[in-house]
């Protein structure tokens, strides 16, 4: 079994909660904690789970959601089982049923 990983993130739930349901909303606020970043950043932020984030902006946000980096960010982890191996390295079949090769013969030709 594998394992695959990835961050859940749950920055419009949490700003919903507080009664912010306009990225905009974040502009003021953060710009009060000293962090300045574009509209369509903020947007990106709150639409999409970030690859990277910048531990000052998570801290800002925590502050003005009043939760914390666990409340924004939830690992989530999915198993994925590997497909059992087929047959004896013989190609793919079904048991010990395999593919018979194609022949291919010219129209006018006979088998004698």
């Amino acid at each position: 079994m594998t394992r695959k990983l990835s961050m859940r993130w749950h920055l419009r739930q949490l700003m919903a909660a507080m009664g912010m349901f306009q990225t905009t909303d974040l502009m003021g606020p953060l710009h009060e904690r000293g962090i300045e970043l574009s509209r369509q950043m903020v947007h990106r932020v709150v639409t999409k789970t970030p690859q990277r984030i910048n531990t000052d902006l998570l801290a800002a946000l925590c502050d003005i959601l009043e939760c914390t980096p666990a409340d924004l960010l939830e690992l989530h982890v999915e198993e994925q089982r590997q497909a059992p191996a087929v047959g004896n390295g013989g190609g793919p079949g079904i048991g010990d049923l395999r593919p018979i090769r194609a022949q291919v013969r010219r129209p006018d030709s006979h088998d004698t």
